[in-house]
């Protein structure tokens, strides 16, 4: 998993590429990309399978802000991306969510 961020020069918005690789949800028919930018809304953002099993979804984010995300498999189980830029306690007990920072540039 990497986040592949490119920042663009004409306004404060950042290209966000999200990857989750097939080793991380080998058996996946869906994956959704879930986090502050869209509300925790589990069916909003369905990320594209590849050709070599991995998942990924561009989204264009505000700069100068961190969002907590995570990845839903399936509609059942949760993952985080295992390169995010750094992982913060969820509500729930024992649950970290995955954060991508996003400095003005």
């Amino acid at each position: 998993m990497a986040l592949k961020k490119q920042y663009l020069k004409s306004k404060p918005v950042c290209k966000v590429t999200f990857r989750i690789p097939k080793k991380a949800a080998p058996y996946a028919d869906q994956v959704h990309l879930v986090g502050d930018f869209n509300g925790w809304n589990t069916r909003s953002l369905p990320m594209q399978r590849l050709k070599n099993g991995a998942f990924k979804l561009v989204v264009d984010l505000t700069t100068g802000r961190d969002y907590a995300f995570r990845y839903l498999i399936d509609q059942k189980t949760w993952e985080n991306d295992w390169e995010a830029d750094s992982y913060i306690p969820s509500p729930f007990e024992g649950v970290n969510n995955s954060v991508v920072s996003l400095s003005s540039k």
